[in-house]
């Protein structure tokens, strides 16, 4: 049984909050709107609250009455730079959605401040609520780490938390796994370089054009011969172009873009390694020039086996059935990972699909067609602030 109590009241509140939040999305890393939202959200609750110096984040402290440690809880601000196409009444314009649910996180995060500020006599510890911009490929998170949110309370957390909707999983459901949980993100980029020429004429140039479709080619059969089926990798060309100008002109160049996730930091290590040197080694045998630049992005997202161990105590007592273990981690990723690198901790996934759209034909999230239920937000809220009183409770 929860420890906080939600009410009508306080669902009606966090529904046109989140309402309010998916009208008017920002991206990136500056989102001054969407931040005095926050800031009026949690306005009056007594929280030691900072912006962020590069970004516009929101840190929030809550001391509890009685001593001792640290628990974080982490949301995501931004959109994505979609047109949205759901046909809600408080849909967003042409320029921007709330496709991944951050607008839930949000209110659901300003709906656990404010249970675990009513209760704060009683709690033994500090809570330290991190709003997050720039999830979406930006690194935000670890641009506030930077800036000190773990250490916003005056020592670093013992525990953090995140719990991120899913649009497609079934309405109540309860999703985690204990290990690796998400995978990395990076990208190789490639620029092969030939001679360019007339399209009548190819021996008399050096074409780029099928030496980076050889390189396409090769870049799969890496990944089948050179990956350890045990700590997978996907790797995916997502952007290819020449400098052609003209139907009957050789291109002189050609750049290609590969996105990258694995598992492991070893399984990274040889991408990282053996990708370039297989790139160069293919325009060298066919007389181009090749530049490669590896780019890191996300780490790995690991949940702490034993923080994660009693996150699903809790929610097996809370949910019964309707929790989940992920028999496999996801290959997409998650700036959470930043947070999970330092401080010991979990993230959850949260089942939100309507209960009138079908499981066969839901939109995925980033689609601009996602639509989530935030009838369970107080749900969510008192999720959060469950996972944070009963670790501070566990003491130090």
């Amino acid at each position: 049984m929860s420890t906080f109590a939600t009410d009508a009241a306080l669902l009606a509140d966090l529904v046109a909050l989140r309402r309010a939040l998916h009208a008017t999305p920002e991206v990136g890393l500056h989102l001054p709107a969407t931040q005095a939202a926050i800031l009026a959200a949690i306005g009056g609750l007594g929280l030691e609250v900072s912006t962020g110096a590069s970004l516009t984040s929101v840190t929030a402290v809550l001391h509890g009455g009685r001593p001792g440690p640290v628990v974080l809880l982490r949301a995501d601000m931004d959109a994505l730079p979609i047109a949205e196409a759901t046909g809600l009444p408080f849909a967003a314009g042409d320029r921007a959605m709330h496709a991944c649910g951050h607008d839930l996180h949000m209110a659901g995060l300003v709906g656990a401040a404010r249970l675990l500020a009513a209760g704060r006599d009683d709690l033994p510890g500090s809570v330290i609520f991190m709003f997050q911009p720039g999830e979406e490929g930006f690194a935000g998170g670890r641009l506030m780490i930077e800036e000190g949110v773990l250490d916003a309370a005056g020592e670093r957390p013992v525990a953090a938390y995140a719990v991120h909707v899913d649009c497609v999983t079934e309405g109540g459901l309860a999703v985690t796994r204990e290990g690796p949980i998400m995978a990395s993100a990076s990208a190789l980029r490639i620029r092969v370089t030939g001679t360019g020429g007339h399209a009548a004429h190819p021996h008399l140039a050096v074409d780029p054009v099928p030496v980076a479709a050889e390189i396409v080619l090769a870049l799969q059969s890496f990944v089948a011969r050179r990956v350890p089926a045990q700590s997978p990798a996907v790797v995916s060309v997502t952007r290819m172009s020449s400098d052609a100008v003209a139907g009957n002109v050789l291109a002189s160049s050609v750049e290609l873009e590969v996105n990258v996730r694995t598992l492991s930091r070893e399984t990274l290590g040889l991408v990282r390694a053996e990708l370039p040197a297989l790139v160069g080694a293919l325009g060298a045998a066919h007389r181009c020039e090749v530049a490669t630049e590896f780019v890191d992005s996300y780490p790995v997202t690991v949940n702490d086996p034993t923080e994660t161990g009693r996150v699903l105590a809790l929610l097996d007592a809370r949910y019964g059935e309707l929790v989940v273990r992920m028999p496999a981690p996801s290959m997409a990723s998650e700036d959470f990972a930043y947070v999970l690198e330092q401080v010991p901790g979990t993230l959850v996934f949260l089942g939100v699909r309507p209960r009138e759209v079908d499981a066969a034909t839901a939109a995925p999230m980033h689609s601009e067609r996602a639509v989530f239920d935030d009838g369970r937000l107080d749900e969510q809220a008192a999720l959060l602030a469950e996972l944070a009183w009963r670790r501070l409770t566990a003491g130090r």
